[in-house]
């Protein structure tokens, strides 16, 4: 079974390095002309996998923005994810889900055991019950070739108080997140499964990824203001590990399919320039 570092790896080299977003959030819908309901909710998610799903390496749904219609819109995400894999792309589904125990291997099952109909290439989780609390999530992932992408460095003013934050050994909370991270990603070739959330927004952090052999999602290019030159003030060394992540950026380019494909090329051509 092929591992989903090593599908991640081989996507960016055939597809460029980009994740896409699919965040419908109701400005976003206004700005499409579509209503904001489960019927915009659905034009807008099948034209972005229209547009992109064939020809980016990943897509990014963001869960939340479909559970706010309740039943009708988680349907929506499961056609969603369903049909961005059958045209290629890997789904990166955005969840931030962390908890302990029976909880944690229960939401592990929901979005990476290939039996559930939200089943993604890989999640987001939230290791701020102890990275060790997600072990559910990474021993599911390694049985059915998924992957995890583990928040560390965010980009949201909050985070510092807590991940800058020095533990008793001298290091920061985030460098311990990262440290345990490149442990269970040791040995992997060309590329381990388990990946960190780094974001692009927030220049040079003093931290150390040069161990993580995985890979490394940094969110914020475009419209929150990052662009594909800061990502080797931010990652350094680490940056041929880098997936760029936009949203707004190039769904803002929609509903034109043409529009949208273009706007995603120029990222891609961006940030392959970028990071060499």
């Amino acid at each position: 079974m092929e591992t989903f570092g090593a599908r991640l790896h081989r996507a960016v080299a055939q597809r460029g390095p980009l994740c896409v977003g699919i965040d419908p959030h109701p400005g976003l819908l206004d700005r499409w002309g579509l209503p904001d309901d489960v019927a915009g909710l659905e034009r807008f998610a099948r034209t972005v996998v229209d547009a992109l799903a064939d020809r980016v390496a990943v897509l990014k749904p963001q869960s939340a923005f479909f559970e706010r219609f309740g039943s009708r819109g988680v349907a929506i995400l499961e056609s969603t994810i369903r049909q961005s894999r059958e045209a290629g792309a890997l789904v990166l589904l955005d969840v931030k889900r962390g908890d302990i125990g029976s909880t944690m291997a229960a939401y592990a099952a929901a979005y990476l055991d290939p039996a559930s109909p939200l089943s993604a290439d890989a999640i987001t989780v939230s290791p701020y019950l102890g990275v060790g609390s997600l072990q559910p999530a990474f021993e599911l992932a390694a049985a059915h070739g998924a992957g995890v992408f583990v928040l560390a460095l965010t980009s949201n003013p909050e985070g510092p108080a807590v991940q800058h934050a020095v533990a008793a050994d001298g290091r920061t909370v985030a460098q311990t997140v990262i440290d345990e991270i490149s442990q269970v990603n040791a040995g992997a070739d060309p590329l381990g499964s388990v990946g960190l959330v780094v974001g692009a927004t927030i220049g040079e952090t003093g931290h150390d990824l040069s161990k993580v052999n995985g890979p490394l999602l940094a969110p914020g290019l475009g419209a929150q203001g990052a662009t594909p030159a800061d990502l080797r003030s931010v990652f350094g060394a680490s940056v041929r590990n880098v997936l760029p992540s936009y949203s707004r950026e190039v769904l803002a380019a929609g509903p034109s399919v043409v529009e949208l494909r273009a706007a995603a090329q120029r990222a891609v051509a961006d940030c392959r320039a970028a990071l060499g």
